[in-house]
């Protein structure tokens, strides 16, 4: 019979297994734009999906009631449109395991996830102080409660932004072993 710590611990393995084979999928997709200056245009797109979608934050008593969930989907779009695609280019970095990454893409995380994490904190605390500016505001609950989301999507995609912006060119190389994508 199999312990509970030894089930756990295989379970674990299973997951690595799985996380790897998807690094080696994305891998393959997007070579192309694997350049510093595309990532960057990806960091734009997905900056100004997050600025709308705090201004529709900020906004959501001053336009009409139909209107913010236009912008809000708008928003939430464009920043994905601009934060799926730089997930990829940025590689296994921003969203592997630390026993899938070597030691320069474990150090390029950490250096990221620690910047995301302070400018996460300061997020929240504008959320927090907009929240208290709004609350005695009739309408108050629901214009913190959506610059909080709008802020909370913003900080979610920092790391890969981070990334985006200071990751220098891929090595050609580096892709010299990976079998070709059929078109």
């Amino acid at each position: 019979m199999t312990t509970k710590r030894g089930r756990l611990a295989a379970f674990w393995e299973r997951q690595l297994d799985q996380a790897e084979e998807q690094a080696a999928k994305r891998a393959l997709k997007l070579r192309g734009w694997r350049t510093r200056q595309r990532r960057r245009q990806l960091v734009g797109v997905t900056v100004a999906g997050n600025l709308i979608l705090i201004g529709a934050a900020a906004a959501i008593t001053f336009v009409p009631i139909w209107l913010f969930p236009v912008l809000w989907g708008v928003g939430f779009l464009i920043t994905g449109a601009g934060f799926v695609p730089q997930r990829i280019v940025t590689g296994k970095m921003s969203d592997s395991f630390s026993r899938l990454l070597d030691e320069r893409e474990r150090e390029w995380r950490h250096r990221t996830t620690f910047l995301a994490y302070q400018v996460m904190i300061y997020l929240m605390l504008i959320a927090l102080f907009y929240a208290l500016a709004m609350m005695r505001q009739p309408d108050g609950a629901v214009r913190g409660a959506t610059m909080l989301a709008a802020l909370l999507v913003t900080g979610s995609t920092l790391p890969s932004l981070i990334l985006g912006w200071t990751l220098p060119d891929d090595d050609p190389e580096d892709f010299l072993d990976v079998p070709e994508v059929p078109a």
